[in-house]
């Protein structure tokens, strides 16, 4: 069977359908890429083919962004979160680095409320 033939190898996907399947735009999917934290194999016309590692690597990689971590720092953890597993565990370095960002959450939540009891003596001044 030819990499580049009309018929599909069995769990590859082209970038237009891991966009679609992840939500991400094809140009992010290239810039995940280039930032080395996506490896697609490639056909013999040079085409970009997917496996479901790839997908779940995307997957992790936005969980992990919509929690506050940059991409930057996401990508010194690369080899943690390719890994085949439905379930994500992370490696040890990335769990460090978790507790961190979750300090950091809890400092600024606590900010925040902080900030909310003033605004709150302020109205109540105003408003007595």
């Amino acid at each position: 069977l030819e990499p580049d033939s009309a018929v599909r190898v069995k769990g590859y996907m082209k970038i237009g359908e891991l966009s679609r399947r992840c939500d991400v735009s094809i140009r992010m999917l290239r810039y995940y890429e280039a930032e080395g934290l996506l490896t697609p194999r490639r056909t013999e016309t040079g085409y970009r083919d997917y496996a479901q590692v790839d997908e779940q690597t995307v997957e992790r990689i936005k969980l992990l962004g919509s929690a506050g971590m940059t991409l930057a720092t996401i990508k010194q953890f690369a080899s943690c979160i390719r890994g085949e597993g439905r379930i994500f565990e992370p490696c040890d370095e990335l769990r460090t680095t978790l507790h961190g960002h979750l300090r950091a959450i809890d400092q600024k939540a606590g900010q925040l409320l902080q900030n909310r009891r003033v605004l709150e003596k302020f109205i109540l001044d105003v408003e007595s």
